[in-house]
């Protein structure tokens, strides 16, 4: 069992996300430190990038101070490695292929393959032109996470059919960012999924309250939290370990009662 078949597991999985870099590397090793003894399954690290389109504000706003901070996307490696020496975490890097290009394919997906990054999730690679980076994850044993959304109607058992590890399953139109209500038909995406393969699926974007987990949880695998845990470090800034564990924990609870 690899670490993402082990995040989900027996269980639901709880997935947060935080901006690599906001307010500082040092404070991201930290938080994922505490996130993973707070009960989270799964990791999401994301790569500060100058034009994340499938971001709201807040993790716009992350992205700004991460980049101002000075991150730079070794400096995210060299933090993944001194992560690795202490947590066995499964991790994965939220990304736009422009970062990846520019860095290099090959070498960045090495990378992720030596340093122990289970997974990369690219927002903005159609499914059609994942070509540009599977051969490379392949080589290097990482997963290439696919999307779904609520516009992917019939292409929902294509991009199914190849996925591995999990389904990402964007429960809104537009961009990341708490949402007060929930409307998409995720059961009915999900049953789309499963028909298609037997793959974990984890919603995410939007889901912010324990409420809007629990609710979540009862109809996927696994549930995925960016802009609300994102707004707790920018509220508390170098401060923000413990409101952010704390709320982990009740995110967790919340999934698995």
């Amino acid at each position: 069992m690899n670490r993402i078949e082990r995040a989900f597991a027996d269980h639901k999985a709880f997935i947060p996300f935080v901006t690599a870099g906001d307010p500082s590397l040092d404070v991201t090793e930290r938080l994922v430190l505490e996130m993973a003894e707070a009960g989270a399954d799964l990791i999401e690290l994301g790569i500060p990038f100058s034009d994340p389109v499938a971001e709201g504000v807040v993790i716009q706003r992350a992205d700004e101070r991460a980049l101002a901070s000075g991150t730079t996307t070794d400096k995210i490696f060299d933090s993944v490695r001194r992560i690795r020496e202490k947590s066995d975490v499964p991790l994965a890097f939220m990304t736009y292929i422009n970062p990846v290009f520019a860095y290099g394919t090959d070498r960045f997906l090495k990378n992720c393959g030596d340093l122990g990054v289970d997974a990369i999730i690219v927002p903005d690679l159609p499914f059609e032109e994942k070509g540009e980076l599977l051969p490379f994850c392949e080589k290097y044993g990482v997963t290439l996470i696919s999307l779904i959304a609520p516009t992917s109607n019939e292409r929902i058992g294509m991009i199914a059919r190849q996925a591995q590890g999990f389904v990402y399953c964007v429960s809104s139109m537009g961009v990341t960012g708490v949402r007060s209500e929930i409307t998409t038909d995720i059961g009915g995406m999900i049953s789309l999924v499963k028909a298609a393969k037997d793959i974990p699926c984890a919603v995410g974007f939007g889901i912010s309250t324990p409420e809007q987990a629990r609710e979540m949880a009862e109809v996927s695998d696994g549930v995925i939290v960016g802009s609300a845990i994102v707004k707790l470090v920018e509220r508390y800034g170098g401060e923000c370990i413990g409101p952010v564990r704390d709320y982990v924990r009740r995110m967790r609870r919340a999934i698995s009662e």
